[in-house]
């Protein structure tokens, strides 16, 4: 039994929060990032405890389900992807955000390819779709993480922590050359985030991406073919090509992948995080080594 719960979430029943999916499924198209290739996405309802599970369709007809998972995580350039039995879906990082902040737990995402489309680089159309599709509440409560002791990552100066906290609140700081420093703080409920965060798009420098587009940097590779200032924010010595979407745009969207990268944890973080410097590889350590040490957390 479903009860369709209305956007924005303020509307939705006091009391413990229980699991949701969409109301219906919506389906979504567009170029990818890396590989520059089409896809096709359809996100449609799953029952509760089921959970984010992407489902390939591979070219010989077969099917093969890979859920959002931190343990089959693989590390990809520029982008957050799993592996299942071989299959990868990869450049999940905006979808998982957007269904992390609007408070969607179960979905099943079936693609037609092996990278999700890039759109126009932030989570804006993913949380359109989700909103135009609907949230229904499940029976389950949703179980939370909630921290007992603080956990850290570092690497030179990039550093993640993690410390309790209630609800999820993230304060996050970059430094860009020609660029300077950027900070960014704030709660990330459903609202704020489609206000402040989701539209903050994926960034690069214009010369690097263009180069990358035509000739690919890592060897062997289909490295940034789908870039383009319609799909990325590009820099240009201190300046944003066509300016800046949201104020302090690039640690915005830094804050954007760290959303959708902790939602492989598999139930929403409650926590104050410090990220510094943070991207993929750091946010995929944090929750490795969280979830690594069961005295780190409870399951409430």
């Amino acid at each position: 039994m479903h009860q369709d719960v209305p956007f924005p979430l303020s509307t939705a029943s006091p009391g413990p929060r229980l699991q949701a999916t969409l109301s219906h499924p919506f389906e979504r198209s567009g170029r990818s990032l890396h590989s520059g290739r089409h896809a096709t996405v359809r996100v449609s309802p799953a029952p509760a405890g089921h959970g984010i599970v992407f489902r390939r369709r591979l070219r010989d007809g077969r099917t093969v389900d890979v859920p959002a998972d931190w343990r089959l995580r693989e590390s990809q350039p520029l982008s957050s992807a799993v592996r299942q039995e071989g299959v990868l879906v990869r450049t999940i990082e905006h979808l998982m955000a957007s269904l992390s902040a609007l408070r969607i737990d179960n979905v099943l995402a079936e693609i037609d390819a092996d990278e999700l489309p890039i759109f126009d680089g932030s989570a804006t159309p993913w949380c359109e779709a989700i909103r135009a599709a609907g949230r229904s509440e499940q029976t389950l409560p949703c179980r939370v993480i909630r921290l007992l002791r603080t956990v850290a990552v570092e690497n030179g100066r990039r550093r993640l922590q993690i410390e309790p906290g209630d609800g999820l609140h993230i304060s996050g700081h970059l430094a860009l050359a020609h660029f300077g420093s950027v900070d960014w703080s704030g709660a990330i409920t459903p609202e704020g985030f489609e206000r402040e965060i989701a539209p903050a798009r994926s960034f690069g420098r214009y010369l690097r991406a263009m180069a990358g587009r035509a000739y690919g940097f890592v060897r062997g590779t289909d490295f940034l073919q789908g870039v383009s200032p319609r799909s990325a924010a590009l820099l240009v010595r201190g300046h944003v090509l066509g300016g800046m979407r949201v104020p302090d745009e690039p640690v915005r969207h830094r804050i954007l992948d760290l959303v959708g990268d902790l939602a492989l944890a598999g139930h929403p973080i409650e926590g104050r995080i410090s990220a510094f410097h943070t991207g993929h590889e750091l946010n995929h350590a944090l929750v490795a080594a969280l979830m690594s040490d069961s005295s780190a957390w409870e399951l409430v």
